[in-house]
């Protein structure tokens, strides 16, 4: 369908990405460093899956959805939207030709929206549930049901589809007849609406709207609920307020790692800084390999899962 409407506007077919740098040298030292940053989050995402999959703590309610979150996050919305963009990006630190299709530059913003915003609806369910567990512990096994777990994972992704939809289809809809050389390493909303063939002051508002002011609002909100979340445990015993700030702490790094960037892309007008390009690197392949290791670090379940289960991995290889 996306095919049929961009042939039915325009006739461009692919777009030129000329990537971070020309410098031969540079782009080999690039490539290492890429291809390990992007090694390290196969790798860690992969070993919290299988523990996650493998333990105990998935027969337990009281860590269904940290369970399941850990699995979406970390497994699949960690590494889906980074495999789709950074392959890509560090294939290109070594090709001469730096193309990319319009059917594959529009599945990159396709799966870095819907992910985004996936992991955005996740994370302010997290903060409903790390608010339940913390300051109504009585009530979590009521509240935060299988059924009702399951039920926020589904709306989770239905609202990043719905999101990356909006801004696909708003993409494919502008003609593009000229230029098909995009200003980065990635194809993003604002490099592409500077090939448009049209006035895109109006839809850069609109790109700030659907994106930038969403960050922001949904970024004050989640700081503001954990804000509140530490508030209310100062009558909680000490190891219950180091056990809340540890847990609050390990998802407030989460949240800035997500929306920081992601602010600074999408609130300022349809202005290129140099920076920009550093910026996003940062959330395709450096976020993505931190995330696991700040989740896994914060949360002594987890730990305690995973040095279980690869004691047992050593003990059966022993023997």
């Amino acid at each position: 369908m996306i095919n049929w409407i961009h042939e039915a506007i325009n006739n461009m077919t692919e777009f030129i990405l000329p990537g971070l740098t020309q410098n031969p040298d540079i782009q080999k030292l690039l490539f290492i460093v890429f291809t390990l940053i992007y090694f390290l989050t196969l790798t860690g995402n992969l070993l919290i899956v299988v523990t996650i999959t493998t333990s105990p703590l998935l027969e337990c309610p009281m860590y269904f959805f940290l369970s399941f979150f850990l699995f979406l996050t970390l497994s699949f919305i960690e590494v889906c939207p980074s495999s789709t963009m950074a392959p890509k990006m560090i294939s290109d630190l070594l090709a001469e030709k730096k193309t990319i299709s319009f059917s594959g530059c529009m599945i990159q913003v396709f799966a870095a929206h819907f992910f985004a915003g996936a992991e955005t609806i996740l994370l302010m369910v997290m903060a409903y549930d790390c608010y339940v567990d913390i300051c109504r512990p009585l009530h979590y096994m009521t509240t935060m049901g299988w059924w009702v777990c399951g039920l926020l994972v589904v709306l989770s992704r239905a609202g990043g589809f719905l999101h990356a939809l909006i801004q696909v289809l708003f993409i494919v809809s502008l003609p593009f007849y000229g230029p098909n050389v995009i200003d980065h390493f990635i194809c993003d909303l604002y490099p592409l609406l500077k090939l448009s063939c049209t006035a895109t002051h109006i839809f850069g508002f609109f790109v700030v709207a659907n994106s930038g002011l969403m960050c922001v609002l949904s970024f004050s909100i989640l700081i503001t609920s954990y804000v509140f979340i530490l508030c209310s445990i100062r009558t909680h015993s000490s190891e219950g307020q180091w056990k809340a700030i540890s847990t609050c702490a390990s998802h407030i790094t989460v949240i800035i790692l997500l929306f920081v960037p992601c602010i600074f892309e999408y609130i300022q007008p349809m202005i290129s800084f140099p920076i920009d390009k550093a910026v996003a690197v940062f959330y395709t392949l450096v976020t993505p390999m931190l995330n696991p290791l700040i989740y896994t670090l914060r949360n002594a379940e987890v730990k305690n899962a995973m040095r279980k289960l690869w004691s047992q991995k050593m003990i059966l290889g022993n023997n």
